[in-house]
């Protein structure tokens, strides 16, 4: 039996029939879930080169773990990686990774289109006008170019901290000094929307202060259509409880939009010193996992997830990083070691999303007017009876679906 919270449960009833559209009473079938309406997500990163032919054994273990759990992948588009050489992009091996995870039935997310990290080299020096033009050119290109493949983007940024950022030279901080924010997220939303009128984008922020929400409040007051709003807890100097995360995810749900908790990071070795206020700053040689680290950090996900799923107006968590190998900041922030075998927090996801979450293969039986009513966690279903199977949504429409044997 599926438990959970009571706002993510939806039913429906099927009817079962036989080929002259007579009710079958007293019939045995099996229904089972095949998958969330809510995105739990990851990062796919670790698999560009696997889906591009060059993965190894320990690799394709990896991508089992993570298509056991996750039904949703974010891409890495980062414009210096993504065209490190002006013209060339990497186009073949984004679109090569994206159609692998949408053959395993993993939806896709492309992060970010405008971010003033991790910018190409050759836009320094140019004028203002010619890097804007070439920004636009960008986000048209990669959400034109992957629609239907990729059709969520995080299209703008760290916003709140663009103008005034100064860590390093990029060209995108001056071209919003002189725009301005709003300015910049409405050129973001408005050329990604035009190459894929049907995309959900996303402005995403670390920055989860009143700025924020002043920057929210201007985008939506100037007529800007955010689809959902993104939401980064990287939580390397500990998890913050449930309090302090519910009460930062209502002052956000006032806007009556979805939330996506679309950076989440806990660590399972020893914890980021509580003074550091850039966690880029925090360098050290080795960052290891520890068993101590480990059980802290599956109480944490599990207490997290519970929580956050637990709110209505959350759509999605996707947590940054499925192993330690190549992990940001060289953090144990994996839910799997370096090593390739599962941490206790990802025995503690995976219990919570394919098993308390989740309806596996049930047998129900009809009653004596061939219905049988299926409620679960909303998200798609299969039905199987007499050899035929029969696809169909469990959502809040409760909808009447019939089965012909």
């Amino acid at each position: 039996m599926t438990h959970g919270p009571e706002h993510r449960f939806g039913e429906a009833t099927l009817t079962v029939v036989d080929a002259a559209g007579t009710p079958l009473p007293e019939t045995e079938l099996v229904v089972e879930q095949t998958r969330h309406a809510f995105g739990f997500g990851n990062i796919g990163f670790d698999f560009v080169d696997l889906a591009d032919g060059a993965g190894d054994a320990g690799t394709e273990h990896l991508a089992d773990l993570y298509t056991d759990v996750f039904n949703t992948a974010t891409l890495p588009f980062y414009w210096g990686r993504f065209e490190a050489r002006r013209g060339e992009p990497d186009t073949r091996r984004l679109r090569t990774t994206a159609e692998w995870f949408r053959d395993r039935g993993i939806a896709l997310k492309g992060h970010p289109l405008v971010w003033h990290t991790v910018q190409p080299d050759w836009l320094l020096g140019l004028p203002s006008d010619e890097v804007e033009e070439l920004q636009r050119q960008r986000i048209r290109r990669e959400v034109g170019g992957f629609a239907g493949v990729i059709d969520t983007w995080d299209a703008i940024n760290e916003v709140v901290i663009m103008p005034v950022f100064d860590n390093g030279d990029n060209a995108i901080t001056p071209l919003a000094r002189a725009r301005g924010r709003i300015p910049m997220v409405r050129m973001a939303f408005d050329e990604a929307r035009a190459a894929n009128p049907h995309a959900t984008l996303l402005l995403n922020d670390f920055d989860l202060s009143s700025a924020y929400e002043c920057l929210i409040e201007g985008v939506l007051e100037a007529g800007v259509h955010l689809d959902a709003i993104g939401l980064q807890t990287h939580m390397h100097q500990g998890y913050w409880g449930e309090e302090t995360m519910l009460a930062m995810v209502d002052r956000f749900a006032r806007y009556g939009l979805p939330l996506h908790l679309t950076e989440t990071s806990l660590v399972s070795g020893d914890l980021m010193p509580a003074h550091i206020v850039d966690l880029n700053d925090h360098q050290v040689p080795s960052w290891p996992s520890t068993p101590e680290g480990e059980a802290r950090q599956a109480d944490d996900v599990e207490r997290h997830y519970r929580s956050l799923v637990g709110h209505p107006a959350v759509e999605a968590i996707t947590y940054w990083g499925i192993t330690d190998a190549g992990a940001w900041l060289g953090a144990p922030i994996g839910l799997v070691r370096a090593d390739g075998t599962p941490k206790p927090s990802y025995d503690a996801l995976r219990r919570l999303v394919k098993e308390e979450w989740w309806l596996g293969p049930t047998t129900v039986r009809t009653d004596g007017h061939g219905q049988v009513r299926v409620r679960g966690f909303r998200g798609d279903y299969r039905a199987e009876v007499g050899g035929t199977a029969t696809a169909f949504v469990v959502d809040d429409d409760a909808a009447a679906v019939q089965i012909v044997v």
